[in-house]
């Protein structure tokens, strides 16, 4: 009768009495055919229910053999103890160093008094450690073990979610526990050591394991408390936005059933350990499995036994109702053999009890039921685990590795037969490789070390070579100070790399303009032909694109004005205009010194135009003698930044400032007549043409230009001249490609294999980068699109890229910005006034298009240029309409002379 009171201590009900072996195998039956609805609540966690998943990096991939030298400090795996490592990597498969370590027993005071007595103690015992070693200890790399329910956000961020296994020490739940140890180590201060990963002990184990065929994947820790983790499939973790490769994730088990999913499980002892322990309501299901917690659930069954007078002749002592006076090194010894009652008797003595003839053999079927059921629950919590990567893998039969570790499968060799046979009754489409962990896990909290260690080094790298990129405010302030320096040079006619050209254009539109009007809008391969409509109701456009082939824009420049005018006939023939006489306005986007509103003498060819016979020529006139007896009437030449501000200064009156950042880049604003030099006349204003792409050929921007900018300069098919295009999009691209050639060469990206994509030039149109830098795209969609370019590459590694676009796109837009603050500022300064409000007539692809240009260009002028009021106008057709518009002013202009 006393072995059935036993087992019904547990739960299991049965209608006679039998033998305790016979007893156990009812025991275990009835508990069997409970693991199924056990493995589907655990199934239903895994999947969302219950407290979910604690997700960990994704630092498990590793493409090269570690090496290298690293100390390992374990917090939390072995209870109230920490243990430090010297662990030596060799960096080839198959050898291995035995790593030194030594143990450190906790005080129960410091595991229950302040967080900085607890980290402080950690960093005395490094340092007690590393005194002892011969070794060279100078920039150690650390890996931390900190097994407690965390929040992981990076390699070496992890923030304490709640105190388990017998701690309680303030001021650390809710913080960054890498930090709290870093900042005892600078308190220490004996040695250089750097935090670099954290991790839990079962990742540890996990990562070190050596399974000989396949991969290990799973880690399952059984010590003071118990977890798992495993490698998930990254889709499957909607917090990491990936479709592809895999995850570890730390199932933090522990704390199942504290929901009360596991209530029927629950005993009345187990009811009684939770009351009794330092976090009540927490914790359920380690309570049952954790070593921490089977001594005292054994004593409290043998107090409950003793009390209702079936064990120790119905009598207790002090020691075995105190709690803590059976530990799990009891229970082992108790337990190893059945029927070899000399140690048991020799303990329970020590307990102050009085062992009777089967007192022994009892107490050790005890032991038995306890650690059974444990096993029993963690196979089922495995089960669970296993069942999931099957079926998420979609694999008739799993095959897979779990590594093992911690003191209650040390001390209690039938803990792993029994978890072995149950996970094989549980999970039969799961072929299991269990292998212990040789060095509870420090050696794979290393791996991981030397794997933060690199990538640390990589983002060093990365920083390093973006550094460039990332301009202060001092810098940007003597960017707008050459700038307003260089345009001031510029009016007066003295050398600068700012032309200042006047355009003749002397008023905006003032809303009274009437008529139909041409406008030819050239700057690039493809060019339109327009009819622009001005009515009191509005404008009204209507337009055709037509091309330009390679061979005609590289060819004669009358082979291209020839190409120009038939396609203004083909456009007037389409629109039933053939044979009238209309003003042409022409926006001709290349660099030119305006004579008149109808004059402009090509500098130089830009954008890929090459054509002979027209650089120093007026290109009105070129255009011109090619109409011939068309009988088109050409009365203006426009730069499309004046066709911009045009157009916009039609709908608000206060544009006085055009800016284009497309292909390339350049501005134009309304400046006092007075200050033009080139132009005679005192009183007006006239609108002036920066080209301020080729600001900086004069070298003043040199202090802020990279190695990147130098090699496409080079390779530019005007090599030290538009130096500014380090802001506009035909040349971004290029700049950001160099910049991952160079990451590359240094091991950072692409695992340092060169691609031939990745030589060929042009391949990161302005498109590109506005597409890769949406807010809207997740990380897998920007990988899609580097996948697309032909790059294979990691996550980590589309990180990276990431951040090189955004870091050459940023200061694009800042420089952009110091510009467009010169501008406004000589603006309020030239009419004296205290606060400018003004208006910019805005276009081009890389300020429309991408996502965050035109938001940093606003807020690097309002930092650089605080008293003006600065609005940003989209143009709608600023190289058509504004051209068209820049006519319609004139004819205004020209009808008010004439009267």
């Amino acid at each position: 009768m006393q072995s059935f009171l036993v087992y019904q201590a547990f739960q299991i009900r049965s209608s006679t009495f039998v033998a305790p072996h016979q007893q156990v195998g009812d025991y275990l039956l009835i508990l069997q055919l409970r693991k199924r609805g056990l493995r589907e609540s655990l199934g239903m966690f895994l999947g969302g229910r219950g407290l979910g998943l604690t997700s960990c990096m994704p630092f498990c991939v590793l493409f090269a053999p570690e090496q290298g030298d690293f100390v390992v400090l374990e917090l939390g795996a072995t209870g109230a103890s920490l243990r430090v490592l010297w662990v030596t990597l060799m960096g080839t498969e198959g050898h291995r160093m035995e790593p030194q370590s030594q143990e450190f027993v906790i005080p129960p005071e410091v595991m229950l008094g302040p967080g900085q007595q607890l980290f402080d103690f950690a960093a005395h015992c490094l340092s007690e450690f590393l005194d002892a070693l011969p070794m060279d200890k100078q920039g150690l790399q650390l890996g931390f073990s900190f097994s407690f329910p965390c929040h992981q956000t990076g390699l070496d961020r992890s923030t304490l979610i709640s105190w388990t296994k017998g701690f309680r020490c303030s001021g650390v739940e809710g913080h960054d526990v890498v930090q709290l140890l870093r900042d005892a180590i600078e308190r220490q201060g004996a040695y250089s050591i750097d935090v670099f990963a954290v991790v839990n002990d079962t990742v540890g184990t996990m990562m070190g394991c050596e399974p000989g065929v396949g991969p290990c994947e799973v880690g399952l820790v059984v010590d003071t408390g118990t977890n798992a983790c495993y490698m998930e499939e990254a889709r499957h973790v909607a917090v990491l936005d990936e479709d592809r490769g895999r995850v570890c994730i730390s199932v933090e088990w522990g704390s199942f059933s504290d929901d009360g999913v596991l209530g029927p499980v629950l005993t009345t002892f187990d009811h009684a350990l939770d009351r009794e322990s330092l976090n009540p309501g927490a914790q359920r299901f380690e309570k049952m499995i954790g070593g921490l917690y089977l001594g005292e659930l054994v004593r409290l069954v043998l107090a409950h036994l003793a009390q209702r007078g079936v064990l120790f002749g119905g009598c207790t002592s002090p020691a075995l109702l105190s709690r803590g006076s059976i530990l799990l090194d009891h229970v082992a010894e108790m337990e190893e053999e059945v029927g070899e009652a000399t140690r048991v008797h020799a303990l329970l003595q020590d307990l102050g009890l009085s062992v009777g003839a089967s007192d022994a053999e009892l107490v050790q079927y005890v032991c038995a039921a306890v650690l059974t059921r444990a096993a029993r629950l963690c196979a089922a919590a495995l089960a669970a685990v296993l069942s999931r990567l099957q079926h998420s893998r979609e694999q008739q039969m799993l095959q897979i590795a779990v590594a093992t570790g911690g003191r209650v499968f040390e001390r209690h060799p039938s803990f792993l037969s029994v978890l072995q046979k149950t996970v094989m009754l549980l999970a039969p489409q799961c072929d299991v490789s269990f292998i212990p962990s040789v060095d509870g896990g420090g050696r794979g909290v290393a791996m991981v070390t030397a794997v933060a260690a690199r990538l640390a080094a990589h983002r060093r790298l990365l920083e390093e070579n973006l550094a460039p990129f990332r301009l202060n405010h001092n810098q940007l302030a003597a960017v707008q100070a050459q700038m307003r320096e260089a345009m001031v040079k510029g009016l007066r006619g003295e050398a600068s790399s700012l032309r200042m050209l006047p355009t003749y254009v002397r008023a905006t539109p003032d809303g009274t303009e009437r008529g139909d009007f041409l406008a030819l809008d050239l700057g690039g391969t493809n060019f339109r032909v327009l009819l622009v409509r001005v009515t009191a109701g509005g404008v009204k456009i209507t337009s055709q694109v037509y091309s330009i082939p390679e061979d005609v824009a590289q060819g004669s420049g009358q082979q291209l004005f020839d190409r120009i005018v038939d396609c203004i006939v083909d456009f007037q023939q389409k629109q039933g205009l053939s044979g009238q006489s209309l003003p042409l306005g022409f926006t001709f986007s290349f660099p030119c010194r305006q004579l008149g509103l109808d004059q402009g003498i090509l500098l130089n060819w830009t954008k890929g135009f090459s054509a002979s016979d027209c650089e120093g020529q007026d290109v009105v006139c070129l255009l011109r003698e090619a109409i011939g007896r068309r009988q088109l009437n050409v009365v203006a030449i426009v730069n499309d930044t004046v066709g911009t501000m045009m157009s916009c200064g039609y709908e608000d009156p206060r544009c006085e400032v055009g800016l284009i950042v497309g292909t390339g880049t350049n501005a134009c604003y309304m400046e006092e007549l007075r200050n033009v030099a080139a132009v005679a006349g005192d009183s007006g204003h006239m609108c002036i043409n920066m080209e301020w792409g080729a600001f900086g050929d004069d070298g003043s921007l040199d202090l802020l230009r990279t190695c990147f900018d130098a090699n496409v300069d080079q390779a530019s098919i005007n090599p030290g001249k538009q130096r500014y295009k380090m802001i506009s999009g035909m040349y971004l691209g290029e700049i950001v490609r160099h910049i991952l050639l160079r990451l590359t060469s240094l091991g950072v990206l692409f695992r340092g294999q060169q691609t031939q994509r990745l030589q060929t030039r042009d391949i990161f149109k302005t498109k590109f980068l506005s597409e890769i830098e949406s807010d809207s795209l997740a990380l897998r969609q920007v990988r899609a699109i580097l996948e697309d370019l032909g790059l294979p590459l990691t996550s980590d590694d589309a990180l990276m890229v990431l951040e090189v676009c955004q870091a050459v796109s940023q200061r694009a837009a800042q420089l952009c910005g110091a510009g467009v603050a010169a501008v406004v500022e000589k603006i309020r300064e030239n009419r004296g006034l205290e606060e400018l409000t003004v208006s910019v007539g805005v276009d081009g692809t890389l300020y429309k298009l991408h996502p965050h240009f035109s938001g940093l260009v606003a807020a690097t002028v309002r930092e650089l240029a605080p008293r003006c009021a600065v609005t940003f106008l989209q143009s709608e057709d600023g190289s058509g309409k504004g051209a068209a518009l820049v006519t319609a002013v004139a004819c205004r202009l020209a009808q008010m002379a004439r009267v």
